[in-house]
């Protein structure tokens, strides 16, 4: 590492755990939600997934860095995160796309980062205390010598610690909404894009769609307003990649304004924060749906089209982040891969009549994916879009496009799906797993 790398840095916990390292990216004093991801790539999504607002991440993998930081391949216009933590950083990339290391992109960011702790035993620590709030101080200034100072000393660092814990992540889809767009491309510039690496649109067979009039045919024609609360850049490629004409609205957008635009579809997008919160956009959604129209959410869209149904939302212990979340299909049985980064759930016994359990993580029990049988929606919590299988989740798009075409879709869904219990399921799963262990 370079000289000016090793300068001096902390993370501190909400419970008074303390961290030691060497400065990352940029230098200063911000608190967060320390949280932990598990992908063992994909870092440069997470660093400008709109998601990850007002949190502190961790990575688990060690080194991270290694294929610098591609523009091509971010979520939106700007790094979201609070601050970032790893093990290991990689400051000469190896990647023929790369345009900057990981530490200058964090610098140009103004985002805080810390390397050389125990990422193993802080991960452990979220594991079993659950997500927690956390301050990372980097550098010398007068506030971090104060905070350094403060750490040496009981009653001090008990004011420092009461300072950590009062943080809230407070307006957050407000705060990111309108991200993504500043970096949208038209239809032909994606598809030709995504032919170059083989990132094409992939039937529910498994089989890819290599021809682009053929991947469009079905939504030539179809306009879809991509309804903003942080989405990620990748959402929109999907549904551009399919023929749809797709309109990005922020989520301010009100139900009048959405519907004067004549949709055949909505698109809810992912986001930030705890979605009870947004009870306005809750409210508008009620609207939107009273008409009709096709509705596809995704992570957070997903958990506010379930409330708009009157279903219930609980904050996770310590979430699912990260690219290798396992999710059953009920539908037909069949397992899939998936990246996630959510820190809340539906809760299963919740929905209402007429939504169906479509999807649920096979760690945990929780859900997933719902379909909706009194009008035509359907939402998932994890992302399609985000290469978890890395493209076997991606006919869910299909599933919307032909959804638009056909509103009774789904119409026969609930009669291949049932709703999971989660406290049966995971004990199963906890059984099934002590069964696997060596005496």
């Amino acid at each position: 590492m370079r000289s000016d790398a090793k300068t001096r840095a902390l993370l501190v916990l909400a419970d008074g755990h303390v961290f030691e390292g060497k400065s990352l990216g940029a230098r200063g004093v911000i608190i967060g939600e320390t949280v932990f991801t598990t992908g063992m790539n994909g870092y440069i999504e997470t660093l400008t997934d709109p998601s990850y607002y007002g949190q502190i991440v961790t990575q688990t993998f060690p080194l991270i860095g290694n294929y610098g930081m591609i523009p091509k391949d971010y979520e939106s216009a700007s790094c979201h995160v609070h601050g970032y933590i790893v093990q290991s950083w990689c400051d000469a990339p190896s990647n023929f796309r790369s345009g900057q290391n990981l530490d200058a992109y964090l610098k140009e960011q103004s985002v805080i980062g810390i390397y050389g702790i125990d990422t193993r035993a802080l991960t452990k620590i979220l594991r079993e205390a659950g997500v927690m709030n956390g301050l990372l101080v980097s550098g010398e200034s007068e506030e971090a010598n104060e905070i350094y100072e403060s750490l040496l000393n009981a009653e001090k660092k008990e004011k420092v610690l009461e300072r950590i814990r009062a943080y809230r992540i407070e307006n957050a889809v407000r705060a990111v909404t309108g991200s993504a767009s500043k970096i949208e491309q038209d239809a032909g510039t994606v598809f030709a894009e995504s032919a170059e690496y083989k990132f094409l649109p992939v039937r529910k067979d498994g089989t890819r769609e290599n021809d682009m009039q053929a991947a469009m045919k079905n939504g030539l024609g179809k306009k879809v307003v991509l309804w903003d609360f942080g989405a990620k850049a990748n959402i929109r490629r999907e549904l551009l990649k399919r023929g749809l004409d797709v309109v990005t609205v922020p989520s301010t957008a009100t139900a009048r304004e959405i519907l004067a635009l004549n949709p055949c579809g909505i698109m809810l997008s992912n986001g930030p924060g705890d979605p009870a919160e947004n009870t306005a956009i809750i409210n508008e959604i009620k609207i939107i749906l009273e008409k009709g129209i096709p509705v596809f959410g995704i992570c957070l869209g997903h958990q506010l089209l379930a409330l708009a149904n009157g279903a219930r939302t609980s904050k996770l212990k310590y979430g699912h982040r990260g690219a290798n979340q396992p999710v059953k299909y009920l539908a037909t049985g069949r397992v899939y891969i998936s990246s996630q980064n959510h820190g809340y759930a539906v809760e299963n016994d919740s929905l209402p009549d007429g939504a169906a359990l479509s999807f649920v993580n096979t760690n945990d029990g929780t859900c997933e994916g719902i379909v909706y049988t009194k009008f035509p929606a359907f939402s998932v919590q994890f992302h399609p879009e985000a290469c978890g299988g890395p493209l076997d989740t991606g006919f869910l798009f299909d599933d919307f496009v032909n959804l638009i075409n056909d509103r009774s879709y789904f119409e026969n869904f609930s009669a291949t799906s049932k709703r999971i219990d989660t406290e049966s399921y995971f004990s199963e799963v906890a059984q099934k797993a002590n069964e696997r262990k060596v005496v």
